[in-house]
């Protein structure tokens, strides 16, 4: 089974994670920042993920470094659980609506982290949550996981439901990018490895 637990500790969190690739979307998460946890909890389910995460954050100071480690565990987490990668898919892209928007997110399991994120037009807060912290934790999550991933707005004025399209359409994508593909034999790369 593709899974791992970690547990980080520094001055400013205390995070422990368990999660699992070749899950049903069970979750038990709480980071003390609850908007985050709604959009984790989305992840999950519709990336079919289990996904167990307890965060001890400075949230008195602000949500930053919960939010931004959890992306880093996650990320380690991701990294450790796909192993040697041979035979999964790789690639992905998924757009997902949610009422009014519509973003799509392309991840390429490559071992090679980079991140585009194309979403303009957020409010600042969606209720207590900093919204500029969606790309603080895609990036801490991508430096982590050593993917490729890509996310773009196509159109949409709700901010609650653009983010909220955008963790769908990662919870989707990283699941078919991370799909063991009967027809792929070995790593799916010309170089051979990944």
């Amino acid at each position: 089974m593709r899974r791992k637990q970690i547990s980080r500790t520094t001055a400013e969190t205390s995070i422990e994670m368990d999660f699992s690739i070749d899950g049903k979307g069970e979750t038990n998460i709480q980071t003390g920042v609850g908007f985050f946890d709604h959009m984790l909890t989305l992840f999950t389910k519709h990336g079919l993920f289990d996904l167990t995460v307890k965060c001890d954050g400075d949230v008195e100071v602000d949500q930053h470094h919960s939010v931004e480690d959890i992306g880093i565990v996650l990320g380690q987490a991701f990294y450790e659980s796909i192993g040697t990668k041979e035979g999964i898919d790789r690639y992905a892209t998924i757009s997902i609506p949610m009422d009014e928007a519509l973003s799509t997110v392309s991840i390429d399991i490559s071992g090679r982290p980079f991140f585009v994120y194309n979403v303009e037009g957020l409010k600042d807060k969606v209720g207590e949550f900093d919204t500029e912290l969606v790309e603080e934790f895609f990036q801490a999550f991508v430096s982590h996981a050593k993917v490729t991933l890509h996310i773009n707005l196509q159109y949409g004025k709700n901010s609650h439901h653009i983010i909220e399209s955008i963790f769908k359409a990662f919870g989707r994508s990283l699941n078919a990018a991370s799909t063991i593909n009967p027809n792929i034999k070995g790593i799916p790369s010309t170089k051979g490895m990944l």
